[in-house]
């Protein structure tokens, strides 16, 4: 049983995957659950787990809402999982038995899915990613989007053990979190940073040419071509939403 550690998850009609992540999490003694507004059975399955406390609440971008969701766990130091990942037995080892520096940001690697498919190109596999701190020395910065540990004069430290990230279930997945980022993009950067139609287009077709070619994509198969595609059709949206927002900033 782990004591000092609390899981934080954020969740939204996540009934999919998110049995698997909470059964991982079992041992841990404290599970906050931060559902913003399932209709599926999210909420059902997380009730069904006896460590876990579900709070209902709203979602203000990712930074933000992850910050608010660790004002609800019980212990100093925060392990954030997403609702489509998964603490594999090695990691939850080393949680289990490593002395944790308050002074140290701990980075986790993680292995990505598609579906029950290992995505071994396209950037995906071997992401190393900030996951663990103490919520009395840092925290989340307010990015909507591509959210971050502020790590500033502080230690960071991988861990041994992976994350398996169930990130898709679905084509349709694929392009309603492309519509969902690249919208919180342009919002946390308009006025801020300049775009225009051509960028749009030159950013989109090379995030095409790097996840397919340069990072092997090809050699995932067809979900290798959706995985980059799925990149183009991202950062296109993310530049020209900005970009129209600009303009009506502009006229306002």
């Amino acid at each position: 049983m782990i004591h000092n550690i609390s899981a934080v998850v954020l969740a939204k009609n996540n009934e999919a995957t998110i049995q698997k992540t909470l059964q991982a999490l079992q041992d841990f003694e404290d599970v906050v659950v931060y559902d913003n507004g399932s209709s599926d059975a999210t909420k059902a399955i997380a009730r069904s787990f006896s460590n876990v406390n579900l709070i209902e609440g709203e979602f203000k971008g990712f930074g933000w809402s992850k910050n608010k969701a660790a004002s609800y766990a019980k212990n100093e130091w925060i392990l954030i999982v997403d609702s489509d990942e998964v603490v594999d037995e090695t990691l939850y080892n080393t949680l289990q038995n490593t002395q944790l520096n308050p002074k140290t940001v701990y980075i986790i690697n993680f292995r990505a899915f598609y579906k029950d498919i290992e995505v071994k190109h396209c950037g995906w596999n071997n992401q190393k990613i900030k996951r663990l701190y103490n919520k009395s020395v840092t925290k989340y910065n307010d990015n909507d989007v591509h959210e971050d540990i502020i790590t500033d004069e502080l230690n960071t430290q991988l861990l041994q053990g992976n994350m398996l990230h169930y990130s898709y279930q679905s084509i349709e997945q694929f392009v309603n979190k492309a519509n969902t980022y690249s919208t919180l993009f342009a919002k946390n950067n308009v006025g801020k940073k300049s775009s225009s139609p051509a960028k749009a287009f030159f950013n989109g077709a090379y995030s095409f040419i790097k996840t397919y070619f340069f990072k092997q994509g090809f050699r995932d198969g067809y979900i290798g071509l959706v995985i980059a595609y799925s990149h183009m059709v991202t950062n296109f949206y993310k530049y020209i939403k900005l970009y129209e927002m600009n303009k009506e900033l502009k006229k306002s």
